[in-house]
């Protein structure tokens, strides 16, 4: 056991796969010699060798294409995109090929790969490098994504991810890399993909959150607590399939939802989680569905972002809404 962040516990999650089996590689933009921009690949070019460890030209769709061949023929390859906006020159690699591979070739070939991508805002970067993207993946059949919060779930996701036989999309929040820290197992060790998690037990209201929204939850849940408000925290920490067995159950019990995400309100993955929620448990609702999001607009970079992403007075004010209908 060992207390690490969360980008030590990819690290970690990496060395542990490349160790066990030998068909896991790492390609990227400095992801070798550099360790990646946000240092996530550090030291393994060193420890596994430049075959293994590959630096790339900076190519998104030539990354994501080359990934999907090697993953074809026996490699399981990770590979990184520096940012979430640098995702688009990539999405025709993976949602034309990547994702359809399987029903393509009727489960003759799978493509076994996973796609780290940095996401969210928080850290005053620029243009295209603070979005929550995770909307068009959840859209996309043939994907997997998960969007782990705490060291814990990144490692045993990373893993799990890793031993998928489909693709998986990793999503990591920047502004936690290095903000939250957590004992970690050693070794092996697997946190199933499409299980959310139950962070704080609660009977009034639901709070259903991922990436960094989850530890502001649980901030403002506590914060409630002392006006008997007992909110219950939902990390979804699988964006698809998400775990409607666990939101539903907790949404028949609390009688009140409210999700929280970064990504803009218009069809973001709150309209799909409160849609289903109004459908399966219409009559548990005590008062309407709440979202907490980000707005439809270009993330106002850099001034206005702290405006943009949801904070804990928002959070508040739609559970005290929620409570006195």
């Amino acid at each position: 056991m060992a207390t690490l962040t969360n980008i030590e516990a990819i690290t970690n999650a990496l060395k542990v796969a490349m160790a066990r089996d030998a068909s896991v590689m790492i390609t990227g933009e400095d992801v070798g010699k550099l360790g990646g921009v946000f240092r996530a690949t550090q030291g393994l070019q060193k420890e596994f060798g430049v075959e293994r460890v590959v630096d790339t030209p900076l190519a998104e769709a030539g990354i994501m294409g080359t990934a999907v061949g090697l993953a074809m023929n026996g490699f399981k390859p990770v590979i990184e995109i520096q940012f979430d906006g640098f995702l688009f020159p990539a999405l025709n690699q993976l949602i034309t090929h990547a994702a359809r591979m399987r029903n393509r070739t009727r489960g003759r070939f799978t493509v076994p790969m996973v796609v780290r991508v940095p996401w969210g805002g928080g850290i005053h970067a620029p243009e295209l490098h603070s979005d929550s993207p995770e909307a068009i993946i959840a859209h996309t059949p043939g994907l997997k994504a998960v969007m782990p919060s705490t060291p814990y779930d990144i490692k045993g996701l990373l893993l799990a991810a890793i031993d998928d036989p489909d693709p998986v999309l990793f999503l990591e929040h920047k502004r936690i890399y290095r903000a939250i820290k957590g004992d970690v197992p050693d070794g092996h060790y697997t946190v199933p993909i499409g299980k959310a998690e139950v962070v704080r037990a609660g009977a009034d209201v639901t709070l259903v959150a991922w990436g960094f929204m989850r530890h502001l939850c649980v901030r403002v849940a506590e914060t409630l607590a002392a006006k008997n408000i007992n909110a219950e925290v939902i990390d979804l920490r699988t964006i698809t399939p998400w775990d409607e067995e666990t939101v539903l159950s907790s949404v028949q019990k609390t009688g009140r939802l409210v999700l929280v995400h970064e990504a803009p309100r218009q069809c973001g993955l709150g309209a799909e989680i409160a849609a289903v929620a109004a459908e399966q448990a219409m009559f548990s609702l005590k008062a309407p569905i709440e979202r907490v999001t980000g707005y439809d607009i270009t993330m106002p970079l850099p001034k206005a972002e702290k405006l943009y992403i949801p904070d804990e007075s928002r959070v508040t004010a739609a559970i005290e809404r929620v409570m006195q209908f």
